[in-house]
Parts: C-alpha cells; sequence; structure tokens
C-alpha cells in the first residue's frame, strides 16, 4: 500500500525494550489458548494486517485531541491515576515524545480475551449500521504483526469503547459551542438579517461532512483520526498538511482566547493601567499580559484531566451566558426593538466567516466516533450536537442584534449594562472559562512538536516549546487585537478547510469507484462553497484587519 510508512519512525528501540516486547506478545498469546474461537479469530487478523497509519507524525494527535474534547482516551487514566501522571504532560515525562516508557503500564500488559471478544462485537455492529461499506475489520488490526506493541504508544493499543450516547453528545456540543457563540449577534450586524441564513445553510453541509468523516474511517481498517484519513486519501504529504492546517487552527483559537479575556476583563475594570519604565500599560494590553502569566503555569501541568473535566464544563457555560442575555433582554428591560437591516453585501463575507467559526468541531469528530461504544448512534449524536448549537447560534444571534442593534460588539458580553447581576454573571463565566480551555487547545501543538526534539533533551524542549507557543500567541493578539476580525480569518481560512473542503476531498480520493453520480455531485458542490466562502472571507477578513491596523 502506498502509505505504509516505515516502522521506525521517529522512534529508537533498544535491546532491552525488544526483550520486553517479545514478552508482552507472548504474553497475548497465552491468553489467547483459553479460546479456540479467539485465538483463530486472533489469527485471523494477524494474516490480515494492514499497513500501520500511526507511526508517522504526528503520533500524539489521538491523545491529546481527546484531552481537548474530554473523549476518553485509550491511554489516558482521569482523576489522577498513575496511568495519567506519565501522560497528562510531556514536559515532565517524556512518555508522549518517545514511544517507550521504563514502566508497563498494567492495562497494557495482559489484553484478556473478553477484549478480542467485545472487538468482533463492535465489527458486527459496524457492519450492520454501515452495510453498503467494505467490512471492517477490528482496529487492533492497526498493528502489524512486524510491529512491537508499544506501552505508551499513541494509536498502538486498543482504544477504549465507551462512550455512551449523552456523552458523546456532551464531547460534541462542548466541542462545537464554543466561543463562536458570543459572535451570533455580530455576524447579523455584518451581514443583515438574510444573512442569517449562511449559519443554517453551513450546519447543514457541516453535517453531512461529518458522516462523510465516518464514512472515511470505516473504508479502511486502522483509520482513526483526522490526519489518518488525510493520509489514507494523499498520502503521507496529506497527513502533514492536514495536521498543520489542524494544529493552526487550534493555535490560532488561543490567540481567541487572549483576546477575549483582555476585551472582557478590561470591560470589567477599565481604568486599569501599569507603568513600567515609562511605558503605560492599558488595560487591554494589561490583562492582556496578565491572562498569559496566569495561563502559562497550565500549559506546563502534569495532570490534564482536571482541566479536561472542568473544561467540559463549558456546555453549562454557554446555557450560562444564553440565559443572563435572555434575562436581561426580557427582565431587566433592555428589550427586543432594534430592527436592523435586511443585507449588508459589503460586509456579508465576514459574516460568512463567523458563522463559519461556529462549526469547527471536525478535528475531533473521528475520536468521538472511535470512542463510541455503539458506533451505529454516530448519526443520531451528530444530528443532535448540530441541532442543539444551531438553536443556541441562532437564538443568541436574533437576541442580541435585536437587543443592540448597530451598536453590536464582537463579542455581545461587551454590549450588556455592567450594572446588573445578570451582565456580571455572564461576563464572569465568559472570563472563566477560557482559563480551562487555553492549555487543552494549546497541548496538542506542544506536543506535536516535542515529537521532533530528541527523546534525551525532551524536558528542557518541552519547557521552550510551550513557553514559546503561549508568548507567542500574546504577540499575536495585542497586534491583531480584533476580537470578530480574527474569528471570521478563522472561520473562513481554516474552519472552512476542515469542515467543507477537506472531509469531501478526501471522501472522493479514499472512496473513488465505490461513490455515486450523486454523492460526486454533491461533494464537489460543498466544495466549492467551501472554496468560494474562504476566497471572500478571507479576503474581506485580513482587509477589514489591515485597515483597522492603519487607522
Amino acid at each position: 500500500m502506498n502509505n505504509s510508512v516505515s516502522d521506525r519512525s521517529f522512534y529508537i528501540e533498544s535491546e532491552d525494550e525488544e526483550d520486553e516486547e517479545k514478552e508482552f506478545s507472548k504474553s497475548i498469546e497465552d491468553g489467547g489458548n483459553d479460546s479456540d474461537s479467539s485465538e483463530s479469530f486472533t489469527e485471523n487478523q494477524q494474516q490480515n494486517i494492514p499497513s500501520s497509519y500511526n507511526t508517522q507524525w504526528p503520533q500524539s494527535y489521538r491523545q491529546s485531541i481527546d484531552l481537548y474534547s474530554s473523549v476518553p482516551s485509550p491511554g489516558i487514566g482521569f482523576l489522577g491515576t498513575p496511568t495519567l501522571s506519565r501522560l497528562g504532560s510531556s514536559f515532565l515525562s517524556s512518555s508522549l515524545t518517545r514511544r517507550h516508557t521504563p514502566e508497563t503500564l498494567p492495562f497494557l500488559t495482559k489484553p484478556s480475551v473478553p477484549i478480542v471478544a467485545d472487538e468482533q462485537q463492535q465489527q458486527q455492529q459496524r457492519r450492520s449500521s454501515h452495510s453498503l461499506l467494505p467490512p471492517i475489520h477490528s482496529r487492533r488490526s492497526s498493528i502489524r504483526k512486524d510491529d512491537k506493541p508499544s506501552r505508551v504508544s499513541h494509536e498502538h493499543h486498543p482504544i477504549s469503547r465507551h462512550s455512551s450516547f449523552t456523552q458523546a453528545v456532551i464531547n460534541g456540543i462542548n466541542v462545537l459551542c464554543g466561543v463562536g457563540i458570543l459572535s451570533t449577534p455580530y455576524a447579523i450586524k455584518e451581514g443583515g438579517w438574510v444573512g442569517l441564513s449562511i449559519l443554517l445553510i453551513f450546519a447543514v453541509l457541516s453535517f453531512y461532512t461529518g458522516l462523510l468523516l465516518r464514512r472515511c474511517l470505516d473504508s479502511q481498517p486502522g483509520l482513526e483520526t483526522y490526519p489518518d484519513i488525510g493520509q489514507a486519501a494523499f498520502g503521507t504529504g496529506g497527513r502533514i498538511a492536514i495536521s498543520i492546517v489542524l494544529y493552526v487552527e487550534l493555535y490560532a483559537c488561543c490567540i481567541e482566547y487572549i483576546i477575549l479575556e483582555s476585551d472582557n476583563l478590561s470591560s470589567l475594570f477599565p481604568n486599569a493601567h501599569l507603568s513600567l519604565g515609562g511605558y503605560m500599560l492599558d488595560s487591554h494590553i494589561l490583562f492582556a499580559i496578565l491572562t498569559t502569566l496566569a495561563v502559562l503555569p497550565t500549559v506546563w501541568l502534569r495532570d490534564l484531566s482536571v482541566l479536561s473535566y472542568i473544561s467540559a464544563g463549558g456546555v453549562i457555560a454557554s446555557i450560562v451566558v444564553v440565559l443572563c442575555l435572555f434575562w436581561v433582554g426580557l427582565v431587566d428591560g433592555v428589550g427586543f426593538e432594534n430592527k436592523g437591516t435586511p443585507l449588508n453585501l459589503s460586509t456579508l463575507p465576514v459574516a460568512m466567516g463567523l458563522y463559519g467559526y461556529c462549526y469547527s468541531g471536525h478535528a475531533v469528530f473521528p475520536n468521538i466516533y472511535t470512542s463510541l461504544a455503539k458506533p451505529n448512534q454516530y448519526p443520531a449524536i451528530l444530528l443532535t450536537c448540530f441541532v442543539i448549537c444551531t438553536i443556541l447560534y441562532g437564538g443568541v444571534a436574533v437576541m442580541g442584534y435585536t437587543m443592540f442593534g448597530e451598536s453590536t460588539a464582537s463579542q455581545f458580553t461587551l454590549n450588556m449594562p455592567h450594572d446588573l447581576v445578570a451582565s456580571k454573571i455572564a461576563l464572569w463565566t465568559t472570563v472563566v472559562n477560557p482559563f480551562t480551555k487555553y492549555a487543552l487547545t494549546i497541548s496538542p501543538v506542544a506536543m506535536s512538536l516535542e515529537e521532533l526534539v530528541p527523546s534525551n533533551k525532551s524536558h528542557i524542549y518541552s519547557i521552550l516549546i510551550r513557553t514559546a507557543l503561549v508568548v507567542s500567541t500574546l504577540v499575536v493578539g495585542l497586534c491583531i487585537p480584533f476580537f470578530g476580525l480574527v474569528m471570521s480569518f478563522i472561520g473562513s481560512l481554516f474552519t472552512m478547510l476542515v469542515t467543507l473542503i477537506l472531509p469531501c476531498a478526501c471522501y472522493l480520493s479514499i472512496l473513488r469507484g465505490r461513490v455515486t453520480r450523486l454523492q460526486a455531485t454533491l461533494c464537489i458542490i460543498i466544495i466549492i462553497v467551501g472554496v468560494v466562502s474562504s476566497s471572500f472571507g478571507t479576503y474581506s477578513a485580513v482587509s477589514n484587519i489591515i485597515q483597522s491596523l492603519i487607522h
């Protein structure tokens, strides 16, 4: 297969480790002797082992994105278990930048036979829920016979499949319904009431491309993440290119967090300032720096599970902010009187980028799907997430714009009267939430860079890499402190790629010859919509950013 890669990419094994691996493999064989059926199943899997997708950079993608999205990860134990203390952060333990650790994880030493039987049952579920696709082998088959099973390898051990329907929906909403909800009223201001239809169009298209990602994952054994799909579609170059796009998007989101904190804290404390060496730091710059200093230790944390659980409360935070907005408008008397304009063609591309940003969750969807206890529930889960999020986005957009009209700011929290209790709750909820999400968002980027560092120097380089990333988000945030325009840029350039263009392109490439004419036509239409929206939106966002910097 053209997409197969060298077994020794990015890691070096010692002789001692080879001996340990032989013992590990032997224990698997011994465990299989208890059942003739499972032994024959295992042997059959070994005979049909495909090329591995997990020896290429980035190997840390699976686990880092699982933490980011709160998906149960195969190699991460939560609530301070010994496993997590080695995997929570790679700057204290190089287990995320090296293939092995000196110790053997207890849950990987002797896989029991019931796991294999459970995988057979999951395999049957997949066939029944996706009967038109080729038979799907167990994902254990992503380990080749000549691949030595790794104890802490990111994707070389069986995936934990125990996410329920409710857990998956919460994870999906937590990823989709983020800070983008704050700018939906501003999107109506920029695009007009007619532009609100773009939100619904993007919701429908994004839902469909989310289903395409599932078909890509089920098309071949061993596919588990978005980069895996890119490699299956376009080879190693596709994997690397898609990974870079995903990581840059996460990095840009961290820049948005810095700008968000600066705007909202300076709104709460407008007179705050600090004089350093004759240079006056106003409230925006001061709070941006303080935010950076506050999140920097969280990026160094050894145990990220606590942040992952708190970050999952982002769903509650979004609901609280929406209720506060509704309370201010209905109960506190701000009212819903502004009529607005039907259509603003000149700034409509900015609105397109803002609406596009609302559905930037496709990087996580493969992880959610491969963690499901019942994979056939994925379409219903995806539909539930998109319906709930679209209702929230649309409701907030209409409420916010009818309340504040043409004075609507890039974050509706900045328009809410500060003397009201509901406004203070919304502001502080908005301020606190990014503090828990920043480390989880930047960690996948940091881990991918740490993979390129020699293992014997990983401790020093990890600290430097993570610190440099955090400081760089501060610098960019101070240079381009325009929350709405930066969000429009991210939504136009990166989200359109990840959400609309790449899923269709990968689907057509992986399943070529098995795609119907209708499916191919629909994918081409979506790609065209994505390219056009991305081109106009990116150009408009960049132009407005330049104009804002000049003035």
